[in-house]
């Protein structure tokens, strides 16, 4: 998948091998703490079928990622046949480009192959405000469950932290 605006030019792709260093290093270099395991383990579930990695490149740099997991395998949405999209990112470099709704506008095409319905969680720090909005723009709605901290539903008035395991779901019918 090819789009061009002006001079610059995004295409979606899985991922390759090759690719995980990559992101290793693109996210070290945006002063990260990544595990070069977690992308190498992307591209080997890829390889299983188990998951499909779409890689962004912007005139012809690597840009960003998501991943489709066929079935939701966590949250609300547990045991349905929804498929998930999850660790959606644009490197810091490529943001405001067209990146992102390039990676959205793929992962929402190749899950509507199989699904009238796509699912995602987003966390509720600052750190996620962008993909807040876009989520919202594309019109994906919270499941209304509520705040979900490490992995459950969280109570009313429980102490959390705003980390990267407090998050809201959420799910946009595609037909």
């Amino acid at each position: 998948m090819q789009i061009h605006s002006d001079k610059n030019t995004v295409v979606i792709r899985k991922m390759s091998e090759s690719d995980a260093l990559i992101f290793y290093n693109k996210f070290l270099s945006q002063n990260w703490h990544p595990d070069i395991n977690t992308y190498m383990n992307y591209y080997a579930q890829q390889e299983e079928n188990k998951r499909i990695v779409l890689v962004a490149e912007y005139n012809s740099e690597i840009a960003g990622f998501i991943n489709i997991l066929p079935k939701a395998d966590e949250g609300p949405f547990y045991g349905t046949d929804y498929p998930l999209l999850s660790d959606f990112n644009v490197f810091e470099k490529y943001q405001r480009n067209g990146v992102g709704s390039a990676l959205m506008d793929a992962a929402e095409s190749k899950t509507a192959e199989y699904s009238d319905t796509v699912v995602l969680a987003v966390g509720l720090h600052s750190g996620y405000g962008s993909a807040q909005r876009m989520y919202i723009k594309r019109g994906y709605i919270p499941d209304g469950s509520g705040v979900w901290y490490n992995g459950k539903c969280h109570g009313q008035y429980m102490p959390c932290c705003n980390d990267d395991s407090l998050l809201l779901w959420f799910y946009k019918k595609l037909k």
